[in-house]
């Protein structure tokens, strides 16, 4: 069973930022990512306020956080194309509304579904669907460790503004 931060944060008696921080510095076992919260175990321990003291060395943290990752290795296929699917959307919104796109991150998911969204431009649309293309044939040409040139950047832009 997991909390909330809100529920970790009364449990510990410390604010729910504080929960927060600690969750992104992986200095609570166990925790783990859904969309833009976090599931902490409910028998977590609230760890110790390390901001006072001498930090770990970088090193050790590595070694640790290096230790998690193997723990939890190997994805299955399906883990792998989600998580990517869920790192195209949020990439393709968090690219695109730097460059005024007024999609909403549910609206990119959706638009990257195939689907139109009533009242929004066009070209809010084939951005999306442009960022989308653009990332998968870099991850291809990564793949087939085709070298990069003036050809292939301006396949990519052309994927990227078309």
């Amino acid at each position: 069973m997991y909390m909330s931060v809100k529920q970790a944060a009364e449990k510990w008696g410390i604010s729910d930022r504080r929960v927060r921080i600690l969750c992104s510095e992986g200095k609570i076992p166990g925790v783990t990512r859904e969309g833009r919260s976090w599931k902490i175990p409910e028998d977590a321990k609230k760890p110790e306020d390390g901001r006072y003291r001498s930090a770990e060395s970088l090193l050790e943290m590595i070694d640790r956080k290096k230790a998690e990752l193997d723990s939890r290795r190997p994805l299955t296929e399906g883990e792998v194309e989600r998580l990517t699917e869920e790192f195209v959307v949020e990439y393709t919104y968090n690219s695109n509304a730097i460059e005024g796109n007024t999609l909403t991150l549910r609206e990119t998911d959706m638009v990257l579904r195939g689907l139109t969204i009533d009242q929004k431009p066009l070209k809010d649309h084939m951005e999306a669907v442009g960022h989308k293309e653009a990332f998968y044939f870099v991850r291809d040409l990564v793949k087939e460790q085709v070298p990069l040139s003036e050809r292939v950047i301006k396949q990519i832009h052309y994927l990227v503004l078309a």
